[in-house]
This record gives C-alpha cells, sequence and structure tokens, in this order.
C-alpha cells in the first residue's frame, strides 16, 4: 500500500527528514511517535506532498513518484490517493459544514451536487453531525470543526487517510470523542497513519507504531514491543512517564 524509500527532507540547514524508509499494508494503522521536532508532521505532509520531498521515492497503491523528477500532474494524482486531517480543522470559514465536504467532491470528483449532499450528508450522519450541515464553522465547537474535517477526509474514499495531531487542539471532552471516532474508523479496516502524542491510544488502535527523534524512524514494532519491551534506549526514555 505505502512504500517509502530513501526519503530527505531539509529547511535550509536543518534535516527534518533523514533517510527515512517504511511499508505500510494495506488497512493497516500506522501511529507515529516521538518527541516534539522529530519529523512526525513532516513526514505525514511529504506523504500528501503539501511538503516536497528534496530526494526519496514514495509508492501510494499503484502511484510511484520520484522527489526529484516530480511534475506537477504527477502530484495531482499523487495527492488523490490520500486526504489529511489537520491539527486545526482547515475547513472554509465561509462554507457550512455540509459545504466543507461536497466542495472537493463537486469540484475536484466531478460529482453533481445532489450526488454530492447526499454524499456529505450521509458522512455528516456517521459522524454525529447531521444536524449541523448548515452550520458554519464559527458556530461549531472544536471537536465538531474535526469531525467535519475527518468526514471530508473520507469523503473522497482514499487509499490513505493521514491524521496530524487530529486532537492536539481540543479540550479532554472534546478529545475523547474524536479518538473514538477515529478509533471506529480502525475497526473499518482503513489505512491510516496517525501523528499523536496520545499514547494510551497509539497503543490501543495500532497495528504498529513508529518511534521518531532526529528526522528518522528509530525503531518500529507492534504496540507490545514498543510500550513494554522497546529495543532503543531512547524509545524506553521517552516512554519512561508512560510506563
Amino acid at each position: 500500500m505505502i512504500n517509502v524509500s530513501g526519503l530527505n527532507k531539509s529547511f535550509n540547514q536543518y534535516a527534518a527528514l533523514a533517510d527515512v524508509n517504511f511499508s505500510v499494508q494495506r488497512s493497516e494503522v500506522v501511529s507515529v511517535i516521538g518527541p516534539s521536532g522529530s519529523g512526525k508532521s513532516t513526514l505525514l505532509r511529504s506523504l500528501n506532498l503539501l511538503v516536497k520531498p528534496d530526494t526519496g521515492t514514495l509508492q501510494i497503491g499503484d502511484r510511484q513518484i520520484n522527489a526529484e523528477t516530480l511534475t506537477r500532474k504527477q502530484t495531482a494524482d499523487f495527492r488523490r490517493q490520500t486526504s489529511m486531517v489537520f491539527q486545526h480543522y482547515n475547513l472554509f470559514k465561509n462554507k457550512t459544514a455540509l459545504e466543507n465536504i461536497t466542495e472537493i467532491l463537486t469540484c475536484t470528483h466531478k460529482l453533481n451536487k445532489a450526488q454530492a449532499r447526499e454524499r456529505g450528508m450521509d458522512l455528516l450522519s456517521q459522524v454525529g453531525l447531521a444536524h449541523k450541515a448548515d452550520a458554519y464553522p464559527v458556530t461549531l465547537s472544536g471537536g465538531q470543526q474535526q469531525r467535519v474535517g475527518i468526514a471530508r477526509a473520507l469523503s473522497v474514499d482514499p487509499q490513505v487517510i493521514l491524521l496530524d495531531e487530529p486532537t492536539s487542539s481540543l479540550d479532554p471532552e472534546m478529545r475523547r470523542d474524536v479518538l473514538n471516532l477515529i478509533a471506529g474508523l480502525a475497526e473499518r479496516n482503513l489505512t491510516m497513519m496517525i501523528v499523536t502524542h496520545e499514547m494510551s491510544f497509539a497503543r490501543d488502535v495500532s497495528d504498529r507504531i513508529f518511534f521518531m527523534e532526529h528526522g528518522k524512524i528509530i525503531e518500529q514494532g507492534k504496540p507490545s514491543q514498543i510500550f513494554t519491551a522497546s529495543a532503543e534506549n531512547r524509545t524506553r526514555a521517552f516512554l519512561h512517564d508512560f510506563a
């Protein structure tokens, strides 16, 4: 499903990603953990090409690209394989909850308005917000806005959903609601990569954990291995307080 080889990204002299290599299987849920500034969000944004890698090859499904020869058409085609859920929701403030979903369906995926509305309402129902279809983001709580963001990500039937710290801007009660929603998605055999600081959540929903530091995946393995029998001293130190 996902194959990444030799991925590098620098900002000025700072290496945000340093020779990153990994694979993710179809229907696998992978949580990416690690200290702030370790490259977790840059990794996710590189998979969506919101950040253009300097070097490396990326493959999602049957689409493969080389960062050094990437064209505009390849970028657009590759992005269609993924959807992103952002830390700060990234909703259009001048559009309703429903319109935030239907916009991409009519403009990019060429559904007519009736089809897009039907799809949008179904997704809002799935995230418990059908009654907020006509509400604007400013009137929604943070948790509700994030649920709209998740519905939007689901709307295009992506091969992979990328979630970049989806609960970090939420208060504890709203955080719990969104985590429960994401856990439900994991049970639907969706392929997901999740950057998170929610260690209990990562342990419970993930098939595998990636631990990152200094732009590298230092260790990866099943949650039982990472949380109770880490091979790397740095991983154990990071998880010491959690354990």
